[in-house]
């Protein structure tokens, strides 16, 4: 026998002892099986295995199957891009656990007995609460909740599962020997396949374009019903403006403003309270901290009615959120309390004053020795899961409720030169983005030009310095969006990375 030492790249060392003689080969390949057998099972799910055994489910819920359904393909699209969220923090180093979300899919019910739940449409709803900590429990309580099966998924064992050892945080990459041996595919290798093989902007446009003047010529009726709807419900209620959380379809907007439309014909004087304030349709009504009205797709009118009646007690809230903002900034040195939605998630007009109310609360106790007008000009934005203030590259303050003050005084004065140099750039890049954008729109002659929020404005003005550059001439009268991929959307948009290849 032959003792072999291996140290794995994760610490620790195995011992395998390679037996020599007539039956080497065979004991040799029972003890490979068995040591890689364990090795596999002590591993959690990964996330294209993950995908993989929710292929069922995905083909039962995705919304490019209720087209002739919009209110079902709503809720399905906002449901699985919220799974998908969760999946994905399931997936980050270090993530011991995540917050309980409660999803409901839409499925269309194949059997022929009756069941009391399938609706008049002929789909099932089903209501998934995630509690779960690992990638498998996830995958299979979600199968388990629609009634999918899960035979696919017995090689996937239990011993999947998070272990009882100290979790491994940093990512385990194997020797190459190791795909040699055991026959897998090794993910560097075809990550940068994937690379070598990505099209240039020129082929995808050539291979895509007429895709997408169909989808875009078969959208021009909805896009114009969409304006017309928006622009007709502004001027009746004198609202500020209509906008969208998320980025949903021509179709599904045009639902949402229709229903507006009903209930405003319905019953107009519940509106009337709307004057003024700028319209969001969102996953859940209310007022965020921002002020403009929320409006849940997911809820029926009579939930819109009830909040609209309760909008004079949000403006109260509002005006008590603006004079909290007003103290704290005369007791920061002129530094203004903001909230920038692309920086963290919607926050209810409720939850903001209480942030601001324990903030003031207390920058109280202590006093500070700040003149009036020395940090003017600047802005904060007030986290409650923070531990120590930071400067967002962005030039904003991000500063814990919970700050000593007279820490938070220093930090603040220590860093103010950084803080205006972080905001000038930013606010010339901000200008200089929408110079080259309009540029672009002229040259290219778009019909529109966007970007997706994670894109920053150094990515944006490189993207659309290159396309002019090159002007590809498929692009005359679409409309296109910078993104991180290629993609023709539901619409006719086209999506394009920033760093396309030329």
């Amino acid at each position: 026998m032959v003792l072999v030492q291996v140290k794995p790249d994760g610490g620790g060392t195995y011992i395998w002892i390679i037996p020599v003689g007539p039956q080497a080969s065979r004991l040799c390949r029972a003890q490979r099986t068995r040591v890689f057998t364990h090795v596999l099972q002590q591993r959690p799910l990964s996330g294209a295995e993950a995908v993989n055994a929710l292929r069922p489910f995905y083909f039962a819920v995705h919304p490019d199957f209720f087209g002739q359904h919009p209110r079902e393909r709503e809720v399905n699209e906002n449901s699985l891009k919220r799974l998908n969220g969760y999946l994905e923090n399931l997936q980050k180093p270090g993530s011991c656990s995540v917050q309980p979300m409660k999803l409901t899919f839409f499925i269309r019910d194949t059997k022929d007995d009756e069941r009391p739940d399938v609706l008049p449409s002929g789909f099932r709803s089903v209501s998934i609460t995630l509690h779960t900590s690992d990638m498998l429990s996830t995958v299979r309580k979600v199968l388990a909740s629609c009634s999918l099966p899960v035979d696919h998924m017995q090689d996937l064992k239990e011993g999947n599962k998070v272990s009882t050892s100290p979790a491994f945080c940093r990512p385990v990459r194997w020797d190459k020997s190791y795909y040699s041996f055991t026959g897998f595919r090794d993910p560097e290798q075809d990550l940068q396949q994937a690379r070598r093989v990505e099209p240039t902007l020129c082929i995808w446009l050539r291979n895509n374009e007429p895709e997408a003047s169909r989808k875009h010529i078969s959208s021009l009726p909805r896009r114009e019903e969409l304006d017309r709807l928006k622009e007709e419900l502004c001027h009746r209620f004198h609202l500020s403006d209509i906008r969208w959380q998320r980025s949903w379809g021509v179709a599904h907007r045009c639902c949402q403003l229709q229903s507006l439309a009903r209930l405003a014909q319905q019953n107009p004087e519940s509106l009337i309270n709307l004057q003024g304030h700028t319209v969001v349709f969102s996953e859940e009504s209310g007022m965020n901290a921002a002020g403009h009205v929320m409006l849940g797709t997911m809820d029926v009118h009579h939930q819109w009615t009830k909040l609209f009646q309760q909008l004079p007690s949000y403006r109260s809230v509002q005006q008590q959120t603006d004079w909290l903002k007003d103290r704290i900034s005369l007791l920061l040195g002129g530094t203004q309390v903001v909230h920038v939605d692309q920086l963290g998630p919607v926050q209810p007009i409720a939850e903001h004053y209480r942030t601001l109310s324990t903030f003031h609360n207390n920058l109280m106790s202590r006093r500070l020795h700040l003149h009036p007008r020395s940090l003017h000009g600047l802005t904060m934005m007030l986290e409650n899961n923070r531990s120590s203030p930071s400067l967002h590259e962005m030039g904003h303050f991000i500063i814990p409720t919970s700050c000593d003050p007279p820490k938070l005084q220093v930090f603040l004065q220590s860093h103010a030169p950084e803080a205006r140099h972080r905001s000038l750039r930013r606010k010339k890049l901000q200008v200089d983005e929408d110079t080259v954008v309009r540029l672009c729109l002229q040259t290219l002659s778009l019909s529109s030009l966007s970007k997706e929020p994670s894109v920053s404005s150094t990515h944006m003005i490189r993207c659309c310095s290159r396309l002019m550059e090159q002007r590809p001439p498929l692009l005359q009268g679409l409309h296109l969006c910078v993104s991180h991929f290629y993609s023709v959307m539901q619409d006719g948009d086209m999506c394009v990375p920033w760093d396309w290849k030329s």
